[in-house]
């Protein structure tokens, strides 16, 4: 079977296609591995489930199309042969919001795959899998993104977050110090500040905190939900040890006692 690839010529017609209707609109996929052979397959498979997919090898390849169209899932090898797949998925997240299931080679890889997931990635599945489990977490993933994109308009709740200088945008997945500078923050960072924002001066219990910095739906690597809080209170406080924003109320759990601004 041959694999085709995303060069720059083709690339450019495909763009230029008319896109379907946002209403039951086709979902793009996008396949970063460097081995043509699985390329080939997720492609063939995803397309006869009713799914645009392009397939890239590279990171330059990867953010041509990134730039360029509507991606709404990326499927990232993490085991890339010139290339650094983590580093790639820690540039990716910094500043894009796109979901990400991450691809490992072996099931021995479980820092890769336990990095991945603290680095943002949304999922992951490892080598050999299997096509329609991979379907299956691709539309698991998307679910959650589409809950989690429209809850703020149906709940009533804002996507920006301003408390003592700080800057926190749910929506590009960005938080922004009172300097101006960008703070990269895990995904059970990014999900505990969230949950602590829009609670603002409220006791949250531990077991609440821990639900919602979960890494993935079944299981979570740390349980100890004081070691997430100081690596969140080592990125927010002046003095992590003496912290200001998040506060400990002793046998009750945790509060956030900063003044939050909703925009």
């Amino acid at each position: 079977m041959e694999v085709k690839h995303l060069d720059l010529n083709s690339a450019k017609k495909l763009f230029e296609m008319p896109r379907p209707k946002q209403d039951g609109a086709m979902r793009h996929i996008l396949v970063v591995d460097d081995d043509t052979a699985t390329l080939g397959l997720i492609n063939e498979y995803l397309s006869g489930q009713d799914i645009r997919v392009s397939t890239v090898t590279d990171s330059r390849e990867m953010a041509w199309v990134v730039a360029e169209t509507i991606v709404d899932l990326i499927i990232l090898d993490l085991k890339l042969a010139n290339e650094d797949g983590l580093k790639l998925l820690r540039d990716l997240r910094a500043r894009d919001d796109v979901p990400i299931i991450v691809l490992t080679g072996q099931r021995r890889d479980e820092v890769d795959r336990i990095v991945g997931l603290e680095l943002g990635a949304d999922d992951y599945i490892t080598k050999p899998f299997s096509l329609r489990e991979l379907l299956a977490r691709i539309k698991a993933v998307l679910r959650r993104t589409d809950v989690s994109r429209t809850a703020p308009k149906q709940d009533g709740m804002g996507t920006k977050y301003r408390f003592s200088g700080w800057d926190f945008n749910l929506r590009m997945r960005r938080l922004t110090s009172p300097a101006g500078e960008n703070v990269l923050l895990t995904k059970s960072e990014f999900n505990l500040l969230t949950t602590f924002v829009r609670s603002p001066q409220r006791v949250l219990s531990r077991n609440h905190l821990l639900s919602a910095s979960r890494l993935h739906d079944d299981e979570t690597f740390d349980r100890c939900i004081d070691v997430q809080i100081l690596r969140l209170r080592r990125k927010l406080e002046a003095n992590p040890s003496e912290p200001e924003l998040i506060r400990t109320e002793r046998g009750a759990g945790y509060v956030f006692a900063a003044p939050v601004e909703t925009f």
